[in-house]
Order: structure tokens, then C-alpha cells, then sequence
């Protein structure tokens, strides 16, 4: 119990600082409380970021480099940190100055759904693999290879989430910035489903390959 809740308590930790950060950054780009807060979508965009940081506090998910770990990847983190500051700040900056904005509230509301499908596919294959599911490149103890379910298709439908999330998010505020940002996106998450699918064919071997044959990498019929 004593191990759980100290894991507990770092999970809320960083949970309330990322909320802090991702929900501060587009408060203080759109100009403030009032002004953010005054766009309908912009407060249901922020809705469903808190339903989406609350709902991280019940997964199993961590930072562990398990048994064995890729530790040339990790480089993929920092660049998606950087990528998503930029993305929480610069979308509502531009939504309120006006610069390439695209016309219209419909986008503002499409935006809002796809930012709430993405993040749901984001984090159910979190809960799906659990303990298993860590932000390195990672062997955990007890691996398993799960090719069920949400795997049935497709091999990275966290990642998948992750890109529709971004292109939500952008869209919420009507920002052509924030859809570059988003596709900016795709080339590290590539180099790490390259590391991921190395790390895991060297360690289930033929079960995985036999698997990756008959399974899309990220967009099911695309890619």
C-alpha cells in the first residue's frame, strides 16, 4: 500500500503541474481569464482537458525504464515537450490576435470533438496495457504482447490519439499554426514506433513479426 500511494501521489503531482502548464499557457496567450473564458469552445476545450487530466490519475501509466529500455530515444521526449508548450500557448495567441485564423465558430466546435475523440484513444490503450504502458522506450517486467482489442488493427492507437488530439486542439481555436505544430508531430513519433517495433521484435521475435503482418503502424489503410 505504502509503494501504491507514493506512486499515487507522484501521478497527482505531475498531473496538477501539467495542468498547470497545458491550462495556464492558452489562458495566458488568449489574454486572461475573461477573455479566454468569454469563447464558449474555448471553455469546453478546457473542460475536457481537466476530464482528461482526472481521468490519468486512475492509470496505471509511469516513467520506467523497466528491465530493458532504448535509451536513444530519448530525445523524442524532449521534443515533444517542446512541441507541446509551443502548441499550448501559440494556437490561443493567434485565435486572439487574428493571424491565420480560419473564419468561422464551426471549426472552434469540430475542434472540441476531435480534441475529445483523440484524447479518448489517446488514453484507453493506456488503461489496456497499464502497468506496461510507460513514456520510455521500455521492456516493463512481465511483458506481454497484447494484439487484442484496440491492437486488433493497429499497433500504436495511443499515438494515433495523440495526432488527433493536437489537430483538435488547434482546430478549437481556428489556428493554421496550431496544424502545423500538430503535423510536426509526426517525424518523432515515426522514430519512436521505429524504436518501439525494435525493441519489441527483439523481444517476442517471430509473435511480433507475425503480428506487424497483418497490422497498420498508426492509420488503419494508410500508414
Amino acid at each position: 500500500m505504502k509503494k501504491w500511494n507514493s506512486k499515487a501521489t507522484v501521478r497527482l503531482v505531475s498531473v496538477v503541474v501539467g495542468l498547470g502548464v497545458y491550462g495556464g499557457l492558452p489562458i495566458a496567450g488568449g489574454g486572461g481569464f475573461a477573455s479566454f473564458f468569454a469563447q464558449p469552445a474555448r471553455t469546453a476545450l478546457m473542460i475536457v482537458l481537466l476530464a482528461l487530466s482526472v481521468l490519468s490519475l486512475f492509470t496505471d501509466a509511469s516513467i520506467s525504464s523497466g528491465v530493458r529500455e532504448d535509451r536513444g530515444n530519448r530525445w523524442v521526449i524532449v521534443v515533444f515537450a517542446v512541441i507541446g508548450l509551443l502548441n499550448a500557448y501559440i494556437p490561443a495567441y493567434t485565435d486572439r490576435t487574428g493571424f491565420w485564423t480560419i473564419d468561422g465558430d464551426t471549426a472552434r466546435w469540430i475542434g472540441v470533438v476531435i480534441f475529445a475523440a483523440g484524447g479518448a484513444l489517446r488514453m484507453w490503450p493506456v488503461f489496456v496495457l497499464g502497468y506496461r504502458f510507460s513514456g520510455l522506450v521500455a521492456i516493463q517486467p512481465g511483458h506481454e504482447l497484447v494484439t487484442s482489442g484496440i491492437y486488433r488493427s493497429v499497433r500504436n492507437p495511443s499515438y494515433l490519439g495523440l495526432l488527433i488530439n493536437s489537430l483538435g486542439w488547434a482546430l478549437g481555436f481556428r489556428s493554421w499554426l496550431g496544424v502545423l505544430l500538430a503535423l510536426l508531430l509526426v517525424p518523432p513519433l515515426i522514430a519512436r514506433i521505429n524504436s518501439e517495433e525494435r525493441l519489441l521484435s527483439s523481444e517476442f521475435g517471430e509473435e511480433y513479426k507475425a503480428y506487424c503482418a497483418h497490422t497498420w503502424r498508426l492509420i488503419p489503410g494508410i500508414y
